[in-house]
């Protein structure tokens, strides 16, 4: 089981819809919102102190011998925090604030998200465009400014670069600047406006398109209902359900838009693996299968973990999952918040009839209970010797056809959970963007704070020995760095490489 990564691009792209309960989780009524600025100064000041002391009693990287620095970053952060709390005066400011914090810490698993409904601040605003990352700048996605041309590349405003501008108005805010897949999923967010009280937005912009160089004067106004389509499917373009369509004959396309799945969801990764099972002779006719991980958040990894275990055989994955991460450990924080969530959590699973997985967290959690009993800070999971035992003589042919993994530049926790075992295979290629990447600290939980206004990040564990190193990302072998990804122009992409191979 793996958390669902917290994505701060993913989460207002939702909320811009109107899917807060997907952005943020299932909340209680919605909070009593402070009076005057100085409330919000102060509600800014205690939540940011609060998010500390519930960081510092459960959070594995405050006990992590093999991060020393961590508590440093958090004392940074809080330092930083404070310092903007100090100039609040709204919900804006509020989670501006909040937001600043959570940069200094530096993980996407820690920190603080705010839960104040989009009622409580100004209407997000756009100057009329919505523009895209890819590699090297921004480019026009989408317009309805007549000046901007769609395609066109941005130069800078104001007098600065536009990685200036992304690195200040941005990633002072929100995401990790030194991640390659974080400017594909955050740079784009320059062009959207959350009143954010410690910036300036640009203004007056310089575009190239076609070998012209065209300077525009930005017309700021309110997201409306078509803009906010226009900014999700900037994004994820036509990702589509979980499920395998052939985009061209003999071209598998299995799309993998989430591992947090639904009912509806979770149905079809079992249709579709049993299909890989029972109908393997046309998969191994195939001329290319091509997976999409385009919208994933992370989740599980038991859902691309099944799906390789049917595509390249059970025995071979377990071998190269060994291979990669045989020397891993899990240590989960031993705090008794800690230990009562993964409690509740193996009740949820039994609830949801996954037995062998309630039976996982159940062990975990005793172990935790256990190690509080001993005053130790973790509990080290027991290596299950199944895992590590041959499988029966693998019977299935050996799966030997070109994959390719369209993979987004938000793609982390469980995301790269996934891409930690498809690469493991030489026929596999990855092509999009190049990934996020994780600390090694998983299985988050929201733990509430006293003023209702936000809650803080906790994961439960942390990994130890990782095949894949804290902050590691996976570059794409190919980037498409195509304005729109869709499925037909990432299909010329992977016929254009099979092509060559020819």
């Amino acid at each position: 089981m793996r958390a669902t990564r917290i994505f701060q691009l993913y989460a207002r792209r939702l909320a811009a819809l109107g899917l807060a309960a997907l952005a943020g989780g299932a909340w209680a009524a919605a909070p009593a919102l402070p009076d005057s600025p100085q409330a919000w100064r102060a509600a800014a000041q205690a939540d940011i102190e609060a998010a500390v002391q519930v960081t510092r009693e459960n959070h594995p990287g405050a006990r992590d011998p093999h991060n020393p620095r961590f508590l440093a970053n958090l004392d940074a952060a809080r330092l930083h925090g404070l310092a903007l709390a100090a100039k609040v005066n709204d919900a804006a400011g509020y989670t501006a604030a909040v937001e600043g914090f959570n940069v200094r810490i530096g993980d996407g698993h820690a920190g603080i998200r705010a839960r104040i409904d989009k009622s409580a601040r100004p209407p997000m605003r756009w100057p009329g465009f919505i523009t895209v990352w890819r590699g090297d700048a921004l480019y026009v996605h989408s317009s309805q400014a007549p000046e901007v041309a769609v395609g066109s590349k941005l130069l800078g405003c104001d007098g600065r670069t536009g990685e200036q501008l992304v690195r200040e108005n941005v990633f002072s805010f929100e995401g990790r600047v030194g991640e390659a897949g974080q400017w594909w999923s955050d740079a784009p967010n320059l062009f959207i406006d959350t009143h954010n009280p410690f910036i300036t937005l640009p203004r007056r912009c310089r575009f190239e398109f076609q070998g012209a160089v065209r300077e525009h004067t930005l017309a700021w106004r309110e997201l409306d209902a078509e803009a906010r389509r226009l900014w999700v499917v900037s994004e994820n373009g036509d990702a589509r359900p979980v499920g395998m369509f052939e985009a061209r004959k003999n071209r598998a396309w299995v799309s993998m838009p989430t591992f947090h799945p639904n009912e509806e969801e979770r149905a079809a990764y079992r249709a579709l693996t049993r299909d890989v099972e029972t109908n393997r002779a046309r998969w191994l006719a195939f001329d290319a299968v091509v997976i999409d991980l385009r919208k994933n958040g992370g989740g599980s990894s038991a859902w691309s973990v099944d799906f390789a275990r049917a595509l390249w055989g059970s025995e071979r994955v377990r071998q190269a999952r060994s291979a990669f991460s045989g020397k891993s450990e899990v240590w989960w924080r031993a705090s008794p918040a800690n230990t009562e969530y993964v409690f509740s959590m193996a009740q949820t699973l039994a609830g949801q009839g996954s037995e062998d997985m309630a039976a996982w967290a159940r062990r975990n959690a005793e172990g935790m209970r256990a190690a509080l009993a001993r005053g130790d800070d973790f509990h080290v999971e027991k290596r299950d010797p199944a895992a590590a035992a041959p499988d029966a003589l693998e019977a299935t042919a050996p799966f030997t056809r070109p994959v390719y993994v369209v993979v987004p530049g938000n793609c982390a926790s469980a995301c790269l959970d996934a891409l930690d075992v498809f690469t493991r295979f030489p026929n596999t290629t990855l092509i999009g963007a190049p990934s996020s990447a994780d600390s090694t600290y998983m299985e988050v939980r929201r733990h509430p704070l006293a003023s209702n206004l936000a809650v803080v990040i906790v994961p439960n564990k942390m990994y130890v020995n990782r095949g894949r190193a804290n902050g590691q990302i996976y570059p794409a072998a190919i980037e498409v760095r195509d304005v729109a990804w869709s499925v037909e122009t990432l299909l010329k992409t992977v016929e254009a490489d099979l092509a060559r191979r020819r």
